[in-house]
C-alpha cells in the first residue's frame, strides 16, 4: 500500500500551537495504515499485539538494532519487514506512519527524521531530552501535515480525561495541591545476555541516554498536572540518590521533586524503588474535595470537616446514599479502555479524521520541559525556572 497523499489543508489551533492538518485519501482496496515500529524492546514489541488488533492498523515493519529483540518485535508483528537502521525503514514508502519506542536518548532525531520522510508519528514519552531537541520539533511538527502525537497514553484515557472535567467544572473547588507518587520495589533492570549489550539493555540506568525514574515514570504525571492546571510550572527544586541500589548506575534510585505552579499550587512527585507502598497514585486536592487517581480507577472525598461520608450529589448522580469505597470515598465509575490502547486508537482516527491528537507535540514539549527542568534540578541541587524560550 502507497502512503496517502494529502489532499486538503486546514489551520488548527492547540494550546497556542498553529498546525497545518489535511484530509487523507485511502486506497481503493483498504483503508489500513501501516505502521512502522521503531525499537522492539519491551515497549515496543508490547505495542505490537495492541497495534495489530485494532481495525485498520497493521505493523508491517521493525527496527531494532539488537538482534534478539528485533526477532521478539518480528515475531509478534507477524507479517512485516525488518530494519536494523531506521533510515531504511523511513525510506519505505508503504509505511505511513511510526511508532518510536526507542532509548529517551534518541527520541528526537528519530522524530525528526520521520517528519522529514513523511511519517504520521507516535513518539513515545517522554518526547524529546533536553531543550534543543524538544525545541527543533515543535518547530518541525508545527509546520508539518503529519499527525505527531506524543505516548503519554494517559491523557487518552477517557477515565483521567473525565477527572481533568470535572476538576475544571469545580467539583473539587480551588485547587491547593497535588501528590503524585510511583513507587516500586526492584532494581528496574533487564537481563543481559552478555556484557556488550550492559548499555544497549539497560540504558535507563545510564545519563547519556536516560532521565531515569523523572522521564520514565513521572513524566506522565507532569503531564497530567499540566492538563489538570491548565498551566506549566514557574520552577522545580528537587532532590534524590542513588541510595539504595549500589550496582553501577547513574541515574538515581529515589527521586523527590515540588514543582511550582501559578496561584502557589504545588505539585509533589516521589518515585521509590526501594518501597512499593500503594505504587502509582495522583490526588488532587482542591477546597471542596480530593480526587484520587491510580491507573484504572478513580474516587472523589467531599471535603467535611468530620471526614464522614457524603450523602446526595456525586459525579453528577444525585441519590439517598452514595457508594463509599474504604477511606478513598466514593468511586468516579466511567467506561474507559486500557490507556494504551485507547491511545493507539486515537492515533488511527487523528490520522484518518486529520485531527490535532489531545496528546500533541505542544502538551508533549512542556512535559519534556518539566522533566529537563527537573533533571538540572536534580543534579546541580538548584532552583531552575520555567524556560519559555523553548516554546518561543
Amino acid at each position: 500500500m502507497k502512503r496517502r497523499d494529502f489532499v486538503a489543508s486546514t489551520g488548527m489551533a492547540v494550546a497556542g500551537l498553529s498546525v497545518a492538518s489535511a484530509g487523507l485519501v485511502y486506497p481503493s482496496k483498504n483503508n489500513s495504515i501501516n505502521i512502522g515500529v521503531i525499537g522492539t524492546g519491551d515497549r515496543g514489541s508490547g505495542l505490537i499485539p495492541i497495534i495489530n488488533s485494532i481495525d485498520e492498523l497493521n505493523v508491517t515493519a521493525c527496527c531494532d538494532v539488537l538482534p534478539f529483540r528485533l526477532k521478539r518485535g518480528m515475531d509478534k508483528a507477524e507479517n512485516a519487514e525488518a530494519y536494523k537502521d531506521y533510515r531504511k525503514l523511513l525510506d519505505n514508502k508503504d509505511v505511513d506512519a511510526v511508532l518510536i519506542a526507542t532509548p529517551f536518548s534518541m527520541h528526537g532525531q528519530m522524530a525528526l527524521d520521520a517528519l522529514d520522510a513523511g511519517k504520521h508519528v507516535y513518539c513515545e514519552k517522554t518526547m524529546a531530552k533536553g531543550y534543543d531537541d524538544i525545541k527543533k520539533l515543535v518547530q518541525k511538527a508545527s509546520g508539518s501535515k503529519s499527525v505527531f502525537q506524543t505516548g503519554h497514553q494517559y491523557h487518552s484515557s477517557r477515565l483521567y480525561s473525565h477527572v481533568v472535567d470535572l476538576i475544571k467544572d469545580g467539583k473539587i473547588g480551588k485547587i491547593a495541591a497535588i501528590e503524585c507518587q510511583w513507587n516500586r520495589n526492584g532494581n528496574w533492570r533487564r537481563p543481559v545476555p552478555s556484557p556488550e549489550y550492559e548499555r544497549a539493555i539497560n540504558w535507563r540506568m545510564y545519563k547519556e541516554f536516560s532521565g531515569g525514574l523523572l522521564a520514565e515514570l513521572c513524566s506522565h504525571q507532569l503531564d497530567f498536572a499540566n492538563w489538570a492546571l491548565d498551566a506549566v510550572p514557574i520552577k522545580v527544586v528537587g532532590d534524590g540518590g542513588i541510595n539504595y541500589w549500589k550496582d553501577g548506575r547513574e541515574t538515581y534510585d529515589n527521586v523527590h521533586m515540588i514543582y511550582t505552579y501559578p496561584n502557589g499550587v504545588r505539585a509533589k512527585f516521589t518515585c521509590l524503588t526501594s518501597n512499593s507502598k500503594d505504587d502509582y497514585r495522583i490526588k488532587i486536592f482542591g477546597d471542596q474535595g480530593t480526587i484520587t487517581v491510580d491507573y484504572t480507577k478513580a474516587w472523589f472525598f467531599p471535603e467535611k470537616k468530620d471526614g464522614g461520608r457524603q450523602l446526595g450529589e456525586v459525579d453528577g448522580v444525585s441519590g439517598a446514599t452514595v457508594k463509599w469505597d474504604q477511606d478513598k470515598g466514593s468511586p468516579i465509575e466511567v467506561e474507559h479502555l486500557d490507556p494504551s490502547k485507547q491511545a493507539l486508537l486515537d492515533f488511527r482516527d487523528n490520522i484518518r479524521d486529520h485531527k490535532m491528537p489531545e496528546s500533541n507535540v505542544m502538551t508533549g514539549a512542556k512535559a519534556a520541559i518539566c522533566v529537563q527542568m527537573g533533571l538540572d534540578a536534580l543534579y546541580n541541587q538548584k532552583i531552575v525556572d520555567w524556560k519559555a524560550e523553548v516554546l518561543a
